[in-house]
């Protein structure tokens, strides 16, 4: 019997998870000996038709049969999927199967797509049953879920080493997660070569995605300022750590010299081996400390958008992509969360723009730092250049508050009234 946590004292025990990872050029055509070693006979490659067009996913397959292992390859995710999406994926995986491993070949979007799949081939119920409260029920896996390698193809969403998959919910115009430790990928194989031909418009929202990752983590709530819990309360988002921090340390400072070279010349390979760095050693230390505001109002951003079509994205359906979605009130949430660790978001900003001149507020300082970042990638400047006003901020409020997995992380628990703030300033940040 398990004695219960003393509520009245602060937690003193932190946990930290990663995959097993693979790093570096030509890594991706290696996974056919990786699944070998794990006695995989079926493996079914989730891609989405964009990377399908570059010929990896097809690749990858291929280089499976000198293992004698079957492949086949599913290319119907959605940029931005949505619980539609997932489903049709999930259906597909269930009429062709079954399969011993999973192999997910592209963005955060494919990543996410796979997750699900492995979900809910392995698993009873529905998939509503899985996501997060309030939107679903938040259930955790009974049953063991199969392998699965992560082969990321952009540079920023970090879902190859974190326990959610993000969707939205299409009835209810609200995007939400799946999060469960189980659903962490088994292995990422991160290869620079394959993230070569992204686009730049792609690159500047992954790369921004990269950037919050690591300042959300780095200024999140401290592990030691929540109660203690028992060890089966214990959730992969623990709050701020030393192990996150580090990673999160390094990645704002290859940030600093590699997020504009890699937008404006994407052949710069130098630049592209520090981001797909960057983005790992991002992913390493959010999957374990987690995000905050940013990230929670990133959702209804998303999910709530109008007619917006970004550069470089598939052009059939309106979408804020994520890593744009997060950085439209960034600069602005850190702003209220400066004074929960002052120190903490000038050494950030410190390592993301070296040598910036300081304004005299120092509460402005790492606003400042990615406001300018923002604006020397091309990035909308705020939530009204993507549709939304100020009279859609009480909507995007309550979907935020719908987040409060995230919410929970912050350093400074905000009222509706400092998120509607901090949306209102977000309008017009330039």
């Amino acid at each position: 019997m398990t004695a219960p946590a003393d509520s009245s004292a602060a937690e003193t025990v932190f946990t930290y998870g990663s995959p097993q990872l693979r790093f570096g050029p030509g890594a991706a055509d290696e996974i056919g000996y990786d699944l070998a070693r794990l006695g995989v006979r079926r493996a079914l490659v989730v891609t989405d038709p964009g990377v399908e067009s570059t010929g990896l996913p097809q690749r990858v397959a291929e280089q499976m049969a000198g293992y004698a292992i079957e492949a086949a390859v599913f290319a119907g995710t959605r940029v931005e999927p949505t619980d539609e999406s997932f489903l049709a994926a999930i259906e597909f995986a269930r009429e062709t199967g079954p399969w011993d491993a999973y192999v997910a070949v592209g963005g955060g979007s494919s990543i996410d797509t796979a997750k699900a799949v492995d979900l809910m081939t392995t698993n009873p119920g529905e998939l509503l049953d899985y996501v997060n409260p309030p939107v679903g029920q938040g259930r955790a896996p009974v049953e063991a879920l199969l392998p699965l390698i992560a082969v990321p193809t952009t540079t920023g969403t970090g879902a190859e080493s974190t326990t959610v998959c993000v969707l939205d919910v299409v009835a209810r115009r609200v995007k939400t997660g799946i999060s469960h430790p189980a659903l962490r990928p088994l292995l990422a194989v991160i290869d620079p070569d394959v993230t070569l031909s992204q686009p730049a418009g792609v690159t500047a929202n992954s790369g921004m995605d990269i950037c919050c990752h690591a300042l959300e983590s780095y200024t999140a709530r401290p592990f030691t300022a929540y109660p203690r819990k028992r060890p089966e309360q214990r959730v992969p988002y623990c709050g701020s750590n030393p192990i996150a921090d580090m990673w999160s340390e390094r990645a704002l400072t290859l940030l600093a010299t590699a997020f504009r070279r890699s937008v404006h010349d994407g052949q710069d390979r130098e630049a592209r081996t520090d981001m797909t760095l960057a983005s790992t050693f991002a992913g390493l230390g959010f999957g374990n400390a987690g995000v905050h505001i940013p990230h929670a109002n990133a959702y209804p951003i998303a999910g709530q958008v109008g007619d917006f079509h970004p550069a470089d994205y598939p052009d059939d359906h309106a979408m804020v992509p994520h890593g744009m979605a997060v950085s439209l009130t960034a600069p602005e949430a850190f702003r209220f969360t400066f004074a929960s660790a002052p120190e903490r978001h000038l050494r950030a900003a410190e390592l993301l723009a070296p040598g910036m001149e300081r304004p005299d507020d120092p509460a402005d300082v790492l606003p400042r730092a990615l406001r300018e970042l923002m604006r020397d990638i091309g990035m909308p400047p705020g939530i009204g250049a993507v549709g939304f006003s100020e009279g859609d901020v009480d909507g995007l409020v309550e979907g935020t508050r719908q987040q409060q997995r995230l919410l929970a992380i912050s350093p400074r628990e905000p009222s509706d009234d400092d998120l509607a703030t901090i949306l209102r300033r977000s309008v017009q940040l330039w």
